[in-house]
């Protein structure tokens, strides 16, 4: 194997002696609460590197990068054997990189690579790095270590961890490779055993309707089964945020919009994190021209709400805000929300994709 787990009993098992564990808040995409815990333990011990390492992790889902990035190096450097500040540095490199769009980018990604390998050796139970190396694997070219057979390791070991995420891991992989039918079956093997998981129900439709699916399966016959799969798992995700806009996600992809926007608004009484549902909102709107002004309405609250993470940031936001300013005829309105975007990401290029069409 690539990288062995080593018998020892895990970080999270020493840390729930401590009395401090961010790793359930994190997993379960918890980045608001994460954050104000952590800022909390930091209070009464600036020097907190496990702390340092979940602000960093909170800070990276709300695409606040900079801060991550300082977060994550300062809990490195302060325990450079703690598997969750390697972790929390890596995903703050990595995100960085992938801001960066230049040469530099690739020295960040090679950095990530090392953090998250290191990572896992330190602590080999922590199955959110194992889940980003898998991935980092498979994304990147082998010039740059990638390797499917590596990512492939790392979701059968954590299968061992987690059998429900790392079979939806595995499927993500076979899925990237092309190899749709092996995938659906690994898939449905994730959903048997972790039918509720946001993460699974998530991997699990972004790669039903990924590009690689959609020259297996065809056009046509992807929309139907984005239809069919999304109402079938809309039960299980209605109280779970992230999975309900992939759900959401789905359907606009089907070319349901109307039936989108009914579900999205039908969770936000028992969603986990309303925000992302009214960013999701704004999303249909832009997509698919429905709904527009109670699109921008929703936006609005969101730029004055706190956005939990995972969701692209306000920056994100202020693009959609401009995609449906733009469909109404408002430029001037538009080309301010393309703007307002930039400033959070100077290089975002849908945003200046915006900014171009609206000259």
């Amino acid at each position: 194997m690539f990288l062995r787990a080593v018998p020892c009993f895990t970080l999270s098992i020493a840390v729930a002696a401590w009395g401090y564990s961010p790793r359930p808040d994190l997993d379960a995409g918890r980045y608001l609460q994460a954050l104000a815990a952590a800022d909390a333990e930091l209070r009464a011990d600036p020097g907190n590197a496990l702390a340092l390492a979940a602000r960093s992790q909170a800070l990276t889902a709300m695409m606040r990068l900079p801060e991550a990035l300082a977060a994550g190096r300062r809990a490195a450097d302060l325990n450079p054997r703690l598997g969750e500040a390697l972790l929390a540095r890596a995903l703050a490199r990595a995100g960085t990189a992938i801001q960066q769009k230049n040469l530099g980018s690739l020295r960040g990604v090679s950095a990530a690579m090392d953090d998250l390998r290191g990572a896992v050796k330190l602590d080999p139970g922590l199955v959110a790095a194992w889940m980003a190396l898998g991935l980092g694997y498979e994304q990147l070219p082998g010039i740059l270590g990638g390797s499917t057979r590596r990512a492939l390791e790392c979701a059968e070991l954590v299968r061992k961890l987690d059998p429900g995420k790392g079979s939806a891991l595995k499927g993500t992989i076979l899925s990237m490779e092309g190899e749709w039918t092996q995938a659906e079956a690994t898939f449905g093997t994730a959903l048997a055993i972790s039918p509720k998981d946001p993460e699974v129900i998530m991997s699990y439709l972004d790669a039903l309707g990924s590009r690689e699916t959609r020259k297996g399966l065809g056009e046509e016959e992807q929309k139907r089964r984005l239809a069919r799969e999304a109402r079938r798992l809309l039960p299980a995700a209605r109280g779970s945020a992230r999975a309900l806009c992939s759900v959401c996600d789905a359907l606009i992809d089907a070319g349901l919009g109307e039936e989108a926007w009914n579900a999205a608004l039908a969770s936000l009484s028992s969603v986990d994190a309303p925000s992302l549902i009214h960013l999701q909102l704004g999303k249909i709107s832009a997509r698919t021209g429905l709904h527009a002004d109670q699109g921008l309405t929703f936006l609005d609250q969101v730029l004055r709400e706190p956005l939990e993470g995972g969701s692209g940031g306000y920056g994100t936001a202020h693009w959609r805000r401009g995609q449906i300013l733009k469909n109404a005829g408002r430029k001037e309105e538009a080309r301010a929300a393309a703007r307002a975007a930039l400033a959070f990401d100077a290089k975002d290029a849908k945003a200046s994709r915006l900014l171009d069409e609206l000259r």
